[in-house]
């Protein structure tokens, strides 16, 4: 599959012809989003090359042509970086593997944040550890095996989980916008699965979105404390694994649900369950 031309066809599609100062011209156009030679006007390429691009005929462009390419295309600094990594052949997964157990480190983490939930996860958001109030957050997920927790499934599989993550649209254009920013050897299981039984994820994997997930504020319903309203941050370590810890403003009626949370749950050492 030629990823590289399926990332730049996606995003000429989402831009035309005046948001880079071109006239829209006469003609009906077959497909949204600008032509190739309008593209490649802008980016100053020859439209013979550019094509070749699309086509995979030539998968290896130098720095200046990708960021003349990025500028044309209006991309964002993820964007940028994977349309870096697309070009640059590091997207089979040839190097380092995903992580198979969570780091000593991380383990000592969730338990001294707590009660905030957090998890110890893959870049693919396979689910290495997590503290019991991580695990009562999303209800439910305590029904699977360890190796099948995962958040992306949670949030495509679980039949609780559209009840329990207030914005799940939100939450599940994010989850996917960020699987694309993981090698697919990491993630093609995944993907293969979730793409054979939800549409919905289908239809969010072709609208290609690339978007490493980041700290952002998330709302959940809990069948025993009600609504949650946290923070979420993550904090990425050089392997690839992420701690996410979901906080509570101090005082909010969120932060004594959390409390009421915990009290529910187990003292178990953390990532035990």
């Amino acid at each position: 599959m030629n990823e590289l031309g399926e990332f730049l066809r996606s995003r000429r599609a989402r831009i035309g012809p005046g948001d880079v100062g071109l006239p829209a011209g006469s003609g009906r156009r077959q497909t949204p989003g600008l032509r190739r030679e309008e593209l490649a006007a802008v980016a100053g390429v020859s439209v013979d090359y550019y094509v070749r691009l699309e086509q995979g005929r030539d998968s290896n462009p130098s720095a200046a042509v990708l960021d003349a390419l990025a500028g044309a295309l209006r991309l964002d600094e993820d964007e940028r970086e994977h349309l870096r990594r697309l070009a640059g052949g590091r997207r089979g997964g040839v190097g380092r593997p995903a992580p198979v157990t969570a780091r000593a480190g991380l383990r000592q983490l969730l338990e001294t944040v707590r009660p905030a939930p957090a998890f110890v996860l893959t870049p693919g958001s396979d689910i290495l550890a997590e503290n019991p109030e991580g695990l009562a957050l999303l209800d439910g997920l305590s029904e699977w095996p360890r190796g099948r927790r995962n958040i992306v499934r949670y949030i495509f599989r679980h039949p609780n989980a559209r009840r329990v993550v207030v914005s799940w649209q939100r939450m599940a254009q994010d989850c996917v916008a960020h699987l694309r920013t993981v090698p697919p050897a990491q993630t093609e299981d995944l993907v293969a699965e979730l793409g054979a039984v939800d549409a919905d994820f289908r239809e969010l994997w072709a609208h290609y979105d690339v978007r490493v997930k980041s700290g952002t504020q998330r709302s959940f319903s809990h069948p025993a404390v009600g609504r949650l309203d946290l923070n979420s941050e993550v904090l990425t370590v050089d392997d690839g694994q992420r701690l996410v810890v979901f906080q509570a403003a101090p005082g909010s009626p969120s932060a004594d649900a959390l409390a009421l949370l915990s009290l529910a749950v187990p003292s178990a050492a953390a990532g035990t369950t």
